[in-house]
């Protein structure tokens, strides 16, 4: 089973003056649930393991899009530092895809993936899937049932946040960065309505904001 840092459901969290947090998202949060430098740490150990793991393959990093690509660039950082430093490196080929599953800040039963023409050209890859968050789960077993069509190698999924939640469907990625409540998440790319990309902390949403930039 996957080792991850877990954020207790009675997390009292950290108050948004603490932090650099741009202005116009100060009324819209609640508090900083994770710190960008614990976001940095823990990235940074996931590389170690997974190059652990898959090291002495060719690694095909795939991006899970829009709300993937930090957590994506950040640790494949740490990953190419581990290439740079190591006796034994790996080769390191990236490729994106856009998944959608959301209205507002609610999971629909529909997920739409967008570039999954291009997924025929992992047959026989070492594939690692680089996800933001798994809350259900459906989304991920539905871009691992498309990838199985194409005959990968290996595939491997890291998922930074899993989410704690009644309407999981019991699905666990293979490396996982925290363990979250059930809480409307934002910052460090994860988005609402696509605002709130820009804030480098993970921070919970207040119900006012919902409303703010719903559409």
């Amino acid at each position: 089973m996957a080792s991850y840092l877990q954020i207790a459901d009675d997390e009292k969290g950290h108050e948004l003056d603490l932090f650099c947090v741009p202005r116009h998202y100060e009324n819209d949060l609640d508090k900083v649930i994770i710190p960008h430098g614990l976001i940095m740490d823990r990235t940074e150990r996931l590389a170690r393991d997974i190059i652990r793991d898959m090291g002495g393959h060719h690694i095909v990093a795939l991006c899970v899009l829009k709300g993937g690509y930090k957590f994506f660039a950040d640790l494949l950082d740490y990953i190419k530092v581990l290439n740079q430093n190591s006796d034994k490196s790996v080769p390191l080929t990236v490729d994106f895809i856009r998944v959608k599953s959301y209205c507002n800040d609610q999971s629909t039963n529909s997920v739409k993936v967008i570039g999954g023409d291009e997924l025929s050209n992992l047959s026989g890859k070492n594939v690692l899937i680089v996800e933001d968050i798994v809350e259900t789960g459906r989304t991920m077993q539905t871009l691992l049932s498309l990838l199985s069509e194409c005959n990968p190698k290996m595939v491997k999924v890291v998922s930074l946040l899993v989410k704690r939640t009644p309407r999981s469907s019991g699905y666990r990625p293979d490396y996982i960065g925290f363990e979250v409540p059930d809480s409307f998440l934002v910052g460090y790319a994860l988005d609402y309505n696509e605002y709130f990309r820009d804030l480098s902390h993970i921070c919970i949403l207040n119900d006012q904001a919902k409303e703010k930039y719903k559409v």
